[in-house]
């Protein structure tokens, strides 16, 4: 087990992101490193008797991204996860040197144009805009933000809820998208240093908070 504290609160897990840089939400293929397995107990995913849930570290989700600041989005091997502000200049200079930006005629230049001329929008907004619609069309869509968000050109913002007729959110919510740069600018993007020296530096970071942790789940977490 990773020796991280037991977080109870989202301000002790905005703390944690901001020490440690970067936090998957949950599993990650590494014991004990993601939100998930490091909160307490009572701040786990439950299941009510009446068919009800409560998962207090989900809500925190769009608490965090908002306060903090960070970047949330599905960074590690596709999975969602917390990137603090300090990393993110150097894990983009990784990521797109992977991943060049995409043309303009390509189904992914075609979201990112269109989130920079709407600003902020949630998943059904952006595909309904992008043509993406009619039967088996989500999945498809779902898996090209994917692909942007992995690339670390698409973000997600805050979340947004559905409210029943007293007002009270419920639900899962949907991700409200954006670019990095729209939120925080050009330059936080930027690194003036090698993509090859921003790996290596995220790296031996990732090896000195998690000790116990293989080459091989390292790599695979940042891909």
């Amino acid at each position: 087990m990773n020796g991280f504290p037991v977080v109870s609160s989202a301000a002790e897990l905005m703390e944690l992101i901001d020490e440690i840089g970067f936090l998957p939400l949950l599993d990650s293929g590494i014991h004990g490193f993601s939100a998930e397995e490091i909160v307490d107990d009572d701040c786990r995913y439950v299941v009510f008797p009446d068919g009800g849930w409560d998962w207090p570290l989900w809500k925190w989700k769009g608490q965090i991204v908002t306060e903090m600041p960070c970047l949330y989005g599905k960074f590690f091997a596709g999975k969602a996860g917390f990137i603090s502000k300090e990393w993110w200049g150097d894990f983009c200079n990784y990521r797109r040197s992977k991943s060049p930006y995409p043309v303009d005629d390509s189904i992914e230049g075609t979201i990112l144009d269109v989130l920079r001329q709407e600003g902020s929008l949630i998943t059904r907004q952006l595909r309904s805009a992008c043509g993406f619609n009619g039967k088996g069309m989500r999945s498809k869509f779902d898996a090209y933000v994917t692909r942007l968000e992995m690339a670390t050109y698409v973000v997600t913002e805050d979340f947004v809820y559905p409210t029943d007729k007293h007002g009270k959110e419920y639900g899962w919510g949907w991700s409200l998208l954006n670019t990095p740069e729209a939120l925080y600018g050009k330059d936080s993007c930027r690194m003036a240093c090698k993509p090859e020296k921003s790996f290596t530096k995220i790296v031996e970071h990732l090896h000195r908070i998690l000790p116990a942790a293989t080459d091989k789940q390292i790599l695979r977490l940042i891909g």
